[in-house]
């Protein structure tokens, strides 16, 4: 089956773009990013950027871009049955010449899973601004849970953020 990407979340003033590899069924039934309930996209969010994960999604997006961070899946579209991103196969990437030459000021790109980061590195990683740094995050999917919401949280804070761990 084939199935296809949303439009990017991002303001022209974009500074992080968050990538994931392709919305799961949860989220494409949804049509919003991260619609699973289990997903820890939008509770690290809250626990980053002061996203509350309980707002209306609208309201979340809005809450995201106002704080100039863009969200993204780095493909476009592929087959897969189900939501696992072991099951992707026939990847079309995004235009990501199109969206940094849209989004010049983008610094940080994190790429939320392992699948994410193999095919941003197949597809996009040319694309990339001279300025901006790459960062392999723990996934959020609730296929990958070995790891906590607090460990998860603060590796996302590391990266994202540049803090140091605790």
């Amino acid at each position: 089956m084939i199935v296809r990407s949303f439009a990017p979340i991002a303001a022209p003033d974009a500074e992080i773009l968050i990538l994931g590899s392709m919305p799961g069924v949860a989220s494409l039934e949804a049509g919003q990013y991260y619609a699973h309930p289990r997903n820890a996209f939008w509770p690290i969010m809250g626990d980053l950027f002061g996203v509350e994960p309980h707002l209306p999604y609208a309201e979340r997006v809005a809450a995201l871009t106002s704080r100039r961070v863009a969200v993204w899946d780095v493909l476009q579209s592929c087959e897969r049955a189900g939501s696992l991103d072991t099951a992707i196969r026939a990847e079309v990437p995004n235009d990501f010449a199109a969206f940094f030459a849209a989004h010049p000021g983008i610094r940080t790109v994190g790429l939320n899973g392992g699948k994410a980061a193999a095919s941003f590195r197949k597809h996009a990683a040319d694309f990339l601004p001279e300025q901006a740094r790459v960062h392999l995050l723990p996934s959020t999917s609730p296929a990958h849970a070995a790891r906590s919401l607090g460990l998860k949280c603060a590796l996302w804070r590391a990266a994202l953020l540049d803090q140091a761990l605790p």
